[in-house]
Parts: C-alpha cells; structure tokens; sequence
C-alpha cells in the first residue's frame, strides 16, 4: 500500500505553522538518519510506501505531540481543512449540493485521492452518514483516527456538524473501520 505525498506535505505545512520552520527542519534531519527515504524530494503525487509513512507519522508524533496517538484525528482535521479548503486542491469536491451525494459518491473519492488501497463503503440514511473501510493489509491507529477526524470534518466543510460513533475498529480488533456520523442542526 502506498500513501500518496499530499498527506505529507500536509503533516508539513501544519507543522510547520504550529512549531515554526527549524523545528520542522530539525525533526526531517532526524527522521532521514533513521530512513534514507525521506532525504528524497516528496512531491503531492509521491508514492509513500505505507510502512515507510507509519515511521514518519510516529516519529511525528514522538516529537510534537508527547506521543498522544488521538493526534492522529487532529491531523485527519488538518488534512480535511487544507484540501477542501478555497485554495485547496480538492475544492471542487464541494460543489456537491446533497448531502446523500456527497457522503456516497465524493468522500469514497476522498480516499482513493490518498491511498491506493483499501476500499470505501458510504452510505447516508436516516440522517446519519455511514463509513467503511475494508481491505486494509496494514493496521495501524493511524488509518482508525486519521480518517475518522478528516470525515468529520469533511462533513462540517460541507455545512453539517456530526457526533462520530465508533462501531468497528482496528484498536478492537476488527479487520476493518466502521464509523457512523450523526448529523446534528448546524
């Protein structure tokens, strides 16, 4: 499975803005010495080996955040608002007007934009988006929060706040993720 270099340059740029440029520098320095591969240029596009990425984000998460893995959701947040976002690169995903639509047919794009494996299941009914993901070879905290945090707020760009329920999880052992967001008046 390869992740694809948007989402570390989004780790970047946010960390970037939240600890300033020379701790940014010195953590990449670090991280090289323990893996050659983050010595090389990674371009939005950039093929990210998943094993080689899970080392950058838990070293990211050593370093900055006390080793705090709920982490993980603030940067599915971080990553949500920077793609979405006016100027983000997947701002057309909004000119979706339905909120059935949206959650079935533009999020499962979501993922794909990121990953190259894995495979999304949406569905909205009864008021309550539905998110699953199965096929994951690899299991990690990462994908449970990460994506639980970017869709929540995936759906609050789109205009809707949601309380997110865990239904199956990696953290419990289940082979895939299961999320229900309930959507609550804006």
């Amino acid at each position: 499975m390869n992740v694809k270099g948007i989402v570390y340059l989004t780790g970047k740029t946010t960390i970037i803005a939240a600890f300033g440029e020379e701790h940014w520098n010195s953590f990449i320095t670090k991280l090289t010495a323990k893996d050659k591969f983050f010595s090389n240029i990674i371009m939005s596009v950039t093929p990210i080996p998943v094993d080689k990425f899970i080392l950058f984000l838990d070293e990211m998460i050593k370093e900055f955040f006390n080793n705090d893995s709920m982490q993980y959701e603030t940067f599915g947040k971080a990553a949500a608002q920077y793609a979405l976002s006016p100027e983000g690169p997947y701002k057309s995903y909004l000119l979706t007007k339905d909120i059935k639509q949206y959650v079935e047919s533009v999020l499962p794009k979501l993922w794909s934009t990121y990953f190259d494996e894995g495979k999304p299941i949406t569905m909205f009914e009864n008021n309550v988006a539905h998110l699953k993901i199965t096929g994951l070879q690899i299991k990690h905290l990462y994908f449970e929060y990460l994506i639980m945090g970017f869709f929540q707020k995936a759906l609050k760009i789109f205009g809707k706040k949601t309380v997110a329920k865990k239904v199956r999880s990696i953290s419990s052992g289940d082979n895939d993720i299961y999320f229900q967001f309930e959507l609550k008046d804006s």
